[in-house]
């Protein structure tokens, strides 16, 4: 379609200094007196257009010329500037470059932006950033990595997957794969993966179209309902870590919460982590666990 035909001369003559009516037509499988015509529509359309004749001449767009003029609303140039920042926020490889590019090419203010993301973790390593640049090229690719994984339950496994999608979600990156060890799709935590190397292997295999990261919620009886007593003093991390529907304040400003929750050992190094201000109520054995586990603590210390 022309207007199409025109939308990419356009940007064609973004990309370079100067670009001869020919190149275009080469470019566009059209003919050279074609291209001419679109030249003389966009010119009247206010496109600034310009010919230099001679050696290393061309058709050019006037000096300074951006597409806030043409063809992007001041809304959705900002809302483009905006996905950037969050996408550089995520730590995604070379998104700065990227959103540097884009903000140049619609004239955009970078240092008048009034919104600043920061996803990343205190420490946040490069690897971990490594590792995402070379799924993208494994996933468009289609290949098969391999890597050691760190799960919840603090064992390593070797693993053997053919990765179908990454997932930025609460602060962290994920990989959702097709493990060939499990013949299960699985979602790896990025930052537990070690030592990813790409296979030469490839693979045909889809992400099916009703795949969630997160999956549907289904009670199971058989997992022990946790009651946990915390002090109002951390009433701020409590409001943040547990759903409002879980937490009720008692009379003397304690904060119960309950939820179901399987017993191992992430649960109770998770639990440590508020120190003196949680007190477990039920279920007795996990109390009992997390009793020995303190007893442990405090030999350490002797």
């Amino acid at each position: 379609m022309q207007i199409d035909r025109l939308l990419q001369i356009v940007f064609l003559l973004l990309r370079h200094e100067y670009i001869t009516a020919r190149q275009l037509a080469e470019e566009l499988n059209v003919s050279t007196r074609t291209i001419y015509r679109d030249i003389n529509i966009l010119s009247l359309a206010g496109i600034p257009i310009t010919s230099q004749k001679g050696y290393n001449g061309g058709l050019s767009l006037l000096q300074g010329f951006s597409l806030d003029k043409s063809y992007f609303t001041q809304a959705e140039q900002n809302n483009i500037i905006h996905a950037l920042q969050i996408l550089k926020s995520s730590n995604y490889p070379d998104a700065d470059k990227a959103l540097n590019k884009v903000a140049g090419l619609f004239s955009h203010n970078m240092q008048s932006e009034w919104l600043e993301i920061d996803f990343s973790y205190w420490g946040s390593p490069e690897k971990e950033r490594l590792n995402i640049t070379a799924l993208e090229r494994a996933i468009i690719n289609k290949y098969v990595i391999t890597f050691t994984y760190f799960n919840s339950e603090l064992t390593v496994t070797s693993q053997a997957v053919e990765p179908l999608k990454m997932v930025f979600k609460s602060h962290a990156w994920y990989l959702v794969a097709y493990s060939r060890n499990k013949n299960a799709i699985r979602t790896y935590k990025m930052s537990r993966i070690r030592e990813l190397q790409i296979t030469n292997q490839l693979f045909e295999r889809e992400l099916p179209q009703d795949f969630s990261i997160t999956p549907a919620y289904k009670e199971d009886y058989n997992i022990p309902m946790f009651k946990l007593h915390f002090s109002e003093k951390i009433a701020y991390k409590v409001y943040d870590e547990f759903q409002e529907k879980y937490i009720k304040k008692l009379e003397d400003g304690t904060l119960e919460v309950s939820f179901r929750y399987q017993l191992s050992d992430w649960a109770f190094l998770y639990l440590l982590s508020f120190g003196e201000y949680v007190e477990v109520i039920e279920p007795v054995e996990a109390r009992n666990i997390l009793k020995e586990k303190a007893k442990k603590i405090l030999a350490m210390y002797g």
